[in-house]
Parts: C-alpha cells; sequence; structure tokens
C-alpha cells in the first residue's frame, strides 16, 4: 500500500507480498483513485506524474480502477485544469496503443475496450466495466458529458423450435 507525495515520490504505507502496490486514492480529489498497479504499470504512472515525454516502462504494465476514476481529459495525458469526466470500474493495459490500427475507439465509453490518450506517448487500452451494458460519450461536447448512445443487450435467448 503506498501514497503519493506532493513532490510526486512514492510513500510506502505498507509493504506487500506480491509486485503490485495499490493506493487507497481519494474519490472526493479528481485524478486520485484508488487503484492497483504492477511494477510497469507503476512506472508508467509516475512517469505521467512527473510529467515525461514518455513512458519509460519496458513492458507492458497493469493497472485497475475497480472503483472507477475522475480525470480531466481523455485525449491530453498532462491536462489538469480541465472539468471532471467520469469512468466506471476499468482495468488498462499499459502499453502502446494505436485506436487506427488497433481497430479500437478512442471514445469514453461506460463498457468495452478503448484507446486512452490516443495520438500521445501515453496511449494505452482501457477496459470498462462489462462489454454488455454501458454509454458512449462525446468528450468534444463542452456542455458536458451527454451520452451519444447507449448499448444493451437482453439476456441471451434460444430459438423456438416447432
Amino acid at each position: 500500500m503506498a501514497e503519493f507525495s506532493p513532490d510526486g515520490s512514492l510513500i510506502i504505507l505498507r509493504h506487500g507480498t506480491n509486485e503490485w502496490t495499490c493506493f487507497p486514492g481519494d474519490e472526493n480529489q479528481i485524478g486520485n483513485p484508488p487503484m492497483c498497479a504492477d511494477r510497469m504499470g507503476l512506472q508508467w504512472t509516475m512517469d505521467i506524474m512527473a510529467r515525461k515525454p514518455r513512458p519509460t516502462n519496458t513492458a507492458p504494465g497493469l493497472i485497475y480502477m475497480l472503483c472507477g476514476a475522475t480525470q480531466h481529459s481523455n485525449t491530453d495525458p498532462f491536462d489538469r485544469t480541465s472539468p471532471a469526466i467520469p469512468i466506471g470500474p476499468h482495468w488498462m493495459i499499459i502499453w502502446p496503443f494505436d485506436a487506427k490500427r488497433s481497430g479500437l475507439p478512442a471514445t469514453v465509453r461506460d463498457a468495452g475496450a478503448w484507446v486512452m490518450f490516443d495520438g500521445t506517448p501515453y496511449a494505452y487500452l482501457h477496459i470498462c466495466g462489462t462489454p454488455w451494458t454501458g454509454n458512449v460519450y462525446d468528450v468534444n461536447n463542452p456542455g458536458g458529458q451527454v451520452p451519444l448512445w447507449t448499448m444493451a443487450y437482453g439476456p441471451r435467448r434460444e430459438p423456438r423450435r416447432g
């Protein structure tokens, strides 16, 4: 268990028994969610907090935020002033992703996979909630986060016979 100090250094609250580092976060603070990161995910997080021009992790990393998060932008990894964007529970695969090459959207959504920070060195795969329900948002809408459409799948039904 750890926290970040105001200067971005790591403060260990309690040593664990594996290579994951978890943060209690502060849900009342934008960009400070409860989360857990493996070693490469932690390196990526520390790089983005230090505003390095590109991440230095040398292998893919994993981060999960099962309580969700709020952040300022899904396009600019260094934005600290835009209104908060709420994002539901999610996993992050921290490795360079390109939305066009991968065929994935770069649009905030409640469910399914999309590329966060597309077109920047910090682009990564964002996997939210269940792939079966959720809203897709227009992040370019200056009036707020308005759902463009909702994807929902009903229970699977067997075809009638007879």
